[in-house]
Parts: C-alpha cells; sequence; structure tokens
C-alpha cells in the first residue's frame, strides 16, 4: 500500500496550475485585443462614413501634393512614391467601408439611378466572391507597381526588369481571371465600384424641425425631411416628393425622368459575351502590356530599341480591328474602347518614341515654361525616362 510518503510533492507553488493559469492568461489577453482591435476598426469605419465627403476632400488634396513636390523623383522618390502608393490604399480601404455603408441604404430613386457602368461592377462584385478578391489584387497592384519597380531598380536593371515582367505577369493573369469569370465579357475599367457620397444625416438642429408622425409640419412651419437631391421624404408614407424645376430647366427636368433601355436591362446584359475575333480582340489587349515589358528586358539597348514599341502597338492596334463593331455593341462597350483609344496615347511617351520624338519636343517646352512648372516637369521627365511603369495604361 502507498503511503502519504510516497505521494509526490512540490516545494512552492505547482508547476502545472501556475502552466494552465499562464495560459488562461495569455488567453483573455489575445481575446482583449482582438475585441480593442474590433472595436477600433468599428470606430473609425464609422467616422469614415459620417464624414466621407471630408475625408474625400482630404485624401485628394494628398494625392495631389504627391504629383507636385518639388524634387519628387530624384532623391526621394521611394518616400514620396510610399506617400502616394499609402493613400491610394487607404483610399480603397475607405472604399469598402463606404460601399458597405451604402449597401444598407435604400434603393436610389429615378433622378440618382446608377450609371451603367456602376451598375455592371456593382452586380459582379456582389454576386462573385471570387471576382471581388480578383478584381481586389488587381487594383492593389496598380497601386504600387511603380513603388516596387523603383525598389527593384536600387538592386540593379535585371532585377527592376525581372520585377516589371513579373508584375504585367499578375495583371495579365487577373484580367484573363476575369474576363472567364464574367462568361468571356470584355473587361471594364475600373473593375470595382466607384465610391459614391453617402447622404449626411441630419444634425440635431435639424431633427428638431421635424414633424410628427401625422405628416404634418411642426408648429415652426418647417418641412419635415429632405435628401440632399432636394426631394421631400413624407414620414407617413415614405414617398419622395420632387421640388418642381425651374422654368427655363423644364425639358432637362423631364429628360431625366425618362427611361432608357440600359436603365431597365439586367446588369449582366449591359456588356455582351465575346465570341471568336471579338474574344481574341480582348485577349491581345490584356496580354500587349506584358509582350511589350518582355520585348523591352530582352532588347540591348532598351531605349532606342524600335522593336518593342513597334511590337505593342501593333497588338494593340489588331485588337482594335478585331473587336465587335456590330449594331449589338453595347453603349457600355463602346465607352469602354473609346477609353482604351485615348489610352493608345501614352505610347507617345513610352520605348523609343519617346527618346527619339517626343523627348525633345517635351523639352523645349520645358524651356519656356516659368521655373516652377519646368522645375515640376523636369522632375517628370526623370520619371518618364526611368521607369516603366510611370506611362503604363
Amino acid at each position: 500500500m502507498s503511503t502519504a510518503a510516497d505521494v509526490p510533492r512540490f516545494k512552492g507553488p505547482n508547476p502545472i496550475i501556475q502552466s494552465m493559469s499562464a495560459t488562461k492568461r495569455s488567453t483573455t489577453s489575445t481575446d482583449v485585443k482582438s475585441t480593442m482591435s474590433t472595436n477600433w476598426l468599428g470606430a473609425y469605419g464609422n467616422f469614415i462614413t459620417k464624414n466621407n465627403h471630408q475625408v474625400s476632400q482630404i485624401e485628394s488634396t494628398l494625392r495631389s501634393l504627391t504629383y507636385i513636390i518639388p524634387g519628387r523623383f530624384r532623391d526621394a522618390e521611394i518616400a514620396s512614391e510610399s506617400i502616394h502608393s499609402g493613400v491610394q490604399l487607404l483610399s480603397l480601404y475607405h472604399d469598402t467601408l463606404l460601399f458597405r455603408a451604402s449597401s444598407k441604404l435604400s434603393q436610389p430613386s429615378l433622378a440618382n439611378a446608377p450609371s451603367p457602368h456602376k451598375r455592371y461592377v456593382r452586380f459582379w462584385f456582389l454576386k462573385s466572391p471570387l471576382y471581388r478578391r480578383v478584381a481586389f489584387l488587381l487594383q492593389i497592384v496598380n497601386y504600387v507597381e511603380l513603388l516596387i519597380e523603383m525598389a527593384a531598380k536600387r538592386r540593379g536593371e535585371r532585377i527592376r526588369w525581372r520585377a516589371v515582367i513579373v508584375i504585367e505577369a499578375i495583371k495579365a493573369f487577373c484580367k484573363l481571371l476575369l474576363l472567364r469569370i464574367t462568361k468571356s465579357r470584355p473587361l471594364i475599367t475600373p473593375v470595382l465600384p466607384e465610391r459614391e457620397p453617402l447622404p449626411e444625416a441630419p444634425t440635431d438642429e435639424e431633427s428638431a424641425f421635424q414633424g410628427d408622425d401625422s405628416g404634418y409640419a411642426s408648429a415652426s412651419g418647417s418641412p419635415q425631411q429632405s435628401s440632399p437631391d432636394g426631394e421631400w421624404t413624407m414620414p407617413r408614407t415614405g414617398m419622395s416628393l420632387p421640388t418642381l424645376p425651374s422654368p427655363g430647366d423644364i425639358s432637362s427636368y423631364l429628360l431625366s425622368r425618362v427611361l432608357t433601355a440600359d436603365d431597365i436591362k439586367p446588369a449582366a446584359k449591359l456588356v455582351n459575351q465575346l465570341q471568336g475575333a471579338a474574344q481574341a480582340a480582348e485577349i491581345l489587349h490584356i496580354l500587349s502590356p506584358l509582350a511589350f515589358a518582355v520585348a523591352m528586358a530582352r532588347s540591348k539597348n532598351k531605349r532606342k530599341a524600335w522593336t518593342p514599341w513597334v511590337l505593342g502597338v501593333a497588338i494593340e492596334l489588331v485588337a482594335r480591328q478585331l473587336r465587335d463593331r456590330s449594331l449589338r455593341t453595347t453603349p457600355l462597350e463602346r465607352e469602354e474602347w473609346n477609353r482604351r483609344g485615348w489610352a493608345l496615347g501614352w505610347w507617345i511617351m513610352r520605348g523609343a518614341f519617346y527618346e527619339n520624338i517626343t523627348k525633345s519636343m517635351v523639352e523645349g517646352v520645358r524651356r519656356r515654361m516659368p521655373s516652377l512648372i519646368g522645375g515640376i516637369l523636369e522632375d517628370y521627365e526623370y520619371l518618364w525616362e526611368n521607369y516603366h511603369f510611370s506611362t503604363s495604361p
């Protein structure tokens, strides 16, 4: 039989109990930190939602400062581009917060009906979680691509061009994946829903003048409730009463109430599915930047070699010739191809065309400008000459 002497005894505190207590304290501390983090993020989200107009103005100001800071692209190029990329990423997070808040609001009235682009992008953004993830990844890469190229250039030209090719490959892969997710529909830019202003919440003074539930005005004679577009919301029925137009603006007022074919189309039908040559045109347009980057990386004289530039422009022109020009083309598709047509203008700022032709013209314009504007333009010249993504679409 075991005796009391056979029972193990611990001198001082029991280590098993101490270990369990330490584990419990660690778990409690982790839970507290997680709760505090959630509370902070929730409070920050509420602040952004309530002050979305002021936040948008601050973002625009910061974004503009990164463009006009003297010496932006020389000694402090990475620091300045880091600020610019940080503002863009923060703005993307704010867009997400405001989109969640706008999704909880009621449907917009006819006067504030969303554009076809907003309807189409919003449809795929809400329908497909994979579309949402790929679109976010593509947008993030677009915001940090120049910063990554600047950092890679510090390690040599070979590392820089490898980074450029990898980034262009990621972008092409994301676009091809979006093409497949949308069932062979053309890529509409931007791929994420654009920020929409939220109606400001009424202040305490404005709330004091609202009437009671009977639907009549208060004793002060003030109107019941008003929306930012001037429509009056009746408290009892919830219906909106639009304001009367001015005598000289009756025609535009009536036209704004007219429904078009795109207004009643399902969101998925706003862009047609591509087949045959039209689908090949979309794929060529997606692969054009990657082909140009690969050709530039393999070229010996990268600044003056015409082969990469001619290859990139030729692929873009072939894509434009193969695109669908039939009557079934929707206005949203035509708008996207018009945007791509204007984007072709960036090719005069790239590769051999810029080095042999555009550069001398830019220098001539800079000499005729005031010193302040000329200095900023000179900084941009340094950017255009040394970085691929400064002029990449």
